[in-house]
């Protein structure tokens, strides 16, 4: 009997933000997309997920926070 997946797949942005240009201020919008356990106990206080990553649009290791469920 073939157990059931409890992997999540999860979007999870980045929540750097522009420093000049003309998007100053905003967020990159940039987001990568995960598999996690459900029962997974790596989360803040919240229940969501979060990751330091690196985001290329600003070239530095910044803090990811899961956005929402995909699957």
């Amino acid at each position: 009997m073939a157990s059931k997946n409890k992997d999540l797949v999860v979007k999870m942005e980045s929540t750097a933000v522009h420093e000049s240009g003309p998007k100053k201020g905003q967020r990159t919008g940039y987001y990568v997309t995960t598999k996690r356990n459900a029962k997974n106990r790596q989360m803040n206080g919240h229940g969501k997920l979060e990751l330091m990553k690196y985001d290329p649009r600003v070239r530095k290791r910044v803090l990811f926070v899961e956005n929402k469920k995909l699957k």
